[in-house]
């Protein structure tokens, strides 16, 4: 009965159409224009999913590009690549067994771990006890529904009973980046669980209210669970075209649909039809704007890169409070490194990472919110995607100790 059991969970964790058996990561180091030039040709010949950075038209010269090639087209790729001399190595051999490996127990224990990767079914009751358990710090309301109709979920983590400043966090963007909701999760348990018992927690809980939302795109990661572990963007259906969903970070109106975004259904940085015309990006728009008085600093989680970006990524421009900006974002990983000695690079996104105009953290900062940050978790492409189950804790005490000293340091600076 015991190994029937384990099968079952081991069936119940990948149990996924698309099954990686074979499936190369690759990684090439960009020389120069004409490097540029051979990857994008590549691209648009072969079936290829840039993990970074988002898609064939952000690569520029002298960096790294990170992507995936189905198993099939690998002998083709791996000629291409020495036939035009472009340096590579292989970060992943085999992709079905880094992702068998994610999980680190064979056998998943039921209910919710804050160490492990939780489905939606898990998150979404987790939500609805954390909050019955915590009447006094906090409450969970629903801002809007998905495409597929599921509820999106806010958490309001602070002492009750006054409105306060607060700091608004998101995490789950992008379906394939599970660290990320994993972070979400764990914030929330580190304020429950230290308040009253840490100076610094307690203070922020006392004077700021945190609004957490665990998992921003819903569909999407369902749809990682149970059919394709690699999809990115939302479940919407696109007229006209058999391709579905939209890069919900390039869906909001900063710039939208410009620089680094694409107007393909197909690709994986789709625009979408127009600004907020994806259910989740509009309700969270629209929870920020009525808001727009309270909340102080904006807070978005993804992976991976291990970065941490500020406005802009839509344009080369600089914002105003720059200087401001990069020194909290020095001294934010600096913190962050004081555990684990993790290595953060930061600043703007556009020259930081790359251009990628309608990004929620672009559009937040344009509506008057001065502090607004992208956090890039774990690693540096390594697993990318595929990070196992063992780093979830680390990741997350780490980025937490970020977290607390960009929280400390706006409710210290309130405007």
């Amino acid at each position: 009965m015991f190994l029937v059991l384990l099968t079952v969970a081991l069936a119940s964790a990948h149990s996924s159409d698309e099954h990686f058996e074979g499936e190369k990561v690759f990684r090439i180091n960009v020389g120069d224009e004409n490097h540029v030039n051979l990857i994008q040709e590549l691209a648009s010949t072969n079936q290829i999913d840039f993990w970074k950075p988002d898609s064939a038209t952000q690569i520029k010269p002298h960096s790294t590009v990170d992507f995936r090639v189905k198993a099939e087209d690998i002998f083709t790729v791996e000629d291409f690549l020495e036939q035009n001399e472009l340096q590579y190595e292989v970060l992943i051999n085999n992709l079905r067994s880094v992702l068998e490996a994610q999980f680190d127990s064979g056998l998943r224990a039921t209910g919710h771990s804050y160490e492990k990767y939780n489905n939606w079914e898990t998150i979404e009751a987790w939500t609805q006890q954390v909050a019955a358990d915590n009447p006094n710090l906090i409450s969970r309301s629903v801002i809007g529904t998905t495409f597929e109709g599921r509820n999106i979920y806010l958490l309001k983590v602070g002492k009750a009973g006054q409105d306060k400043p607060a700091i608004f966090i998101d995490c789950g963007f992008h379906a394939r980046e599970w660290i990320s909701p994993a972070f979400c999760q764990w914030f929330v348990r580190e304020a429950v669980r230290t308040y009253g018992s840490e100076t610094q927690v307690t203070n922020l809980l006392d004077n700021l209210d945190f609004y957490v939302l665990p998992v921003f795109n819903i569909d999407g990661y369902v749809y990682t669970w149970t059919t394709n572990r690699m999809w990115r963007k939302t479940r919407s259906i696109n007229s006209g075209s058999a391709c579905v969903g939209t890069d919900p970070n390039r869906n909001f109106d900063a710039d939208w649909c410009k620089l680094g975004a694409s107007r393909s259904p197909c690709d994986e940085t789709y625009c979408g039809s127009a600004a907020e015309s994806e259910k989740e990006t509009k309700a969270l728009a629209d929870f920020i704007r009525k808001n727009l008085s309270s909340i102080k600093a904006y807070l978005s989680i993804h992976s991976y890169s291990q970065m941490l970006l500020y406005p802009y990524s839509y344009d080369y421009k600089l914002p105003a409070n720059n200087d401001e900006l990069n020194a909290l974002a020095k001294a934010a990983v600096t913190e962050l490194a004081t555990l684990y000695k993790t290595k953060y690079t930061y600043g703007p996104g556009a020259t930081t990472i790359y251009p990628s105009a309608g990004a929620s953290d672009d559009w937040v900062f344009d509506q008057g919110i001065k502090y607004s940050f992208t956090f890039e978790l774990r690693d540096k492409g390594r697993y990318g995607f595929a990070l196992p189950e063992s780093q979830v804790r680390p990741t997350c005490e780490e980025t937490l100790l970020a977290v607390k000293y960009l929280a400390s340091y706006v409710l210290e600076h309130l405007y």
